[in-house]
């Protein structure tokens, strides 16, 4: 089992390495690749170190597996050459989300659609994938409505150079700006780009791969997203409304019964879900669960992810298991 990661020394590229071996993925041949100035340096990998790899080496290598991590334009060019040699290309960026022969996947909600003819598979935006896995349960028992969610994303999201702005403002010093403004003791309310209609790309990320991924256009979905200050991970305000009447009790038990979620909801003990306990898990965590009294029939909940791990590397990675589990690779 020969397993190229694409992107090996970026901020995800590191947490999928470190996930892969967390896992024990069964790999026979790890082949680590990243942009032509880190082609010949090191990675490490369950201790040991592996050189990085050109691309062109790496299709020419015709790895079963090929993960990538490493930006749309890189996924556009590349992801076509390894599906050529036979390569199942796993793709972290939003190059291919979108793209109706595409799969988008979640493993716990759609895997079972993955054929071996999928020779390339997208991953979802890191803020859709936690709240999908919190959602599909729901839209399965009561069916959804309407989804108003509001985002508090960490700077992780950005990437590295995100997190040496924020470093760099806590210790007064001046350095490299990845936002137009200070993220120290600030909200930013744009993650990505705005586009012609006022949201953000990634606010209609959440709508469109939402619809997606659970396979309903009818579902309404509004979002605003913003940029915090934070590192662990990506925290969500959702506001579901439902089409069928609902107990409290009953949309605990549902979350409950969810593999990947875990439920932490206790106002008397103040336990609910926060970035600070996230990070560096795997699972996606729910809480402050209540009716909505201003509204019929309409549920709100609090959603918290490692946003580098089951938002990134993770979805990926368990992608990966069931390719290799039901013989797709």
């Amino acid at each position: 089992m020969k397993v190229a990661v694409v992107g090996a020394t970026g901020m995800v590229g590191q947490v999928m390495l470190k996930v892969l071996a967390e896992r024990d993925f069964p790999i026979t041949e790890l082949i680590p690749v990243a942009s032509e100035r880190s082609v010949g340096k090191k990675v490490t990998y369950k201790d040991k170190e592996y050189t990085i790899h050109s691309m062109e080496d790496a299709i020419a290598a015709k790895p079963q597996i090929a993960i990538f991590s490493a930006g749309g334009n890189t996924s556009k060019e590349f992801a076509p050459k390894f599906a050529e040699v036979g390569t199942t290309v796993i793709d972290n960026s939003s190059a291919w989300r979108m793209d109706p022969t595409k799969k988008l996947v979640v493993p716990e909600i759609n895997a079972t659609s993955l054929t071996k003819e999928d020779k390339i598979i997208a991953n979802p935006n890191c803020s859709t994938i936690q709240m999908v896995l919190a959602m599909s349960p729901l839209h399965r028992e009561y069916g959804i409505k309407r989804l108003v969610i509001s985002t508090y994303q960490s700077i992780t999201g950005t990437g590295v150079k995100a997190v040496e702005q924020l470093e760099n403002e806590y210790a007064g010093e001046k350095g490299e700006m990845a936002y137009p403004y200070p993220i120290h003791r600030n909200a930013i309310p744009a993650c990505d780009v705005f586009e012609e209609n006022g949201y953000t790309k990634e606010e209609l990320k959440l709508v469109n791969e939402t619809q997606k991924i659970l396979d309903d256009r009818s579902i309404a979905v509004t979002a605003t997203a913003v940029r915090i200050p934070v590192v662990g991970g990506h925290s969500e305000s959702v506001n579901v409304e439902l089409r069928a009447p609902f107990e409290e009790k009953d949309i605990r038990k549902v979350l409950n019964e969810t593999s990947g979620v875990t439920v932490q909801d206790n106002p008397d003990t103040n336990t609910y879900p926060m970035p600070i306990y996230a990070e560096g898990k795997n699972d996606v965590f729910v809480g402050r669960i209540r009716r909505d009294y201003s509204q019929e029939n309409t549920v709100n909940m609090w959603i918290v992810s490692d946003n580098l791990r089951k938002g990134a590397a993770t979805n990926a990675v368990q992608i990966g298991e069931y390719l290799v589990a039901n013989g797709l690779v």
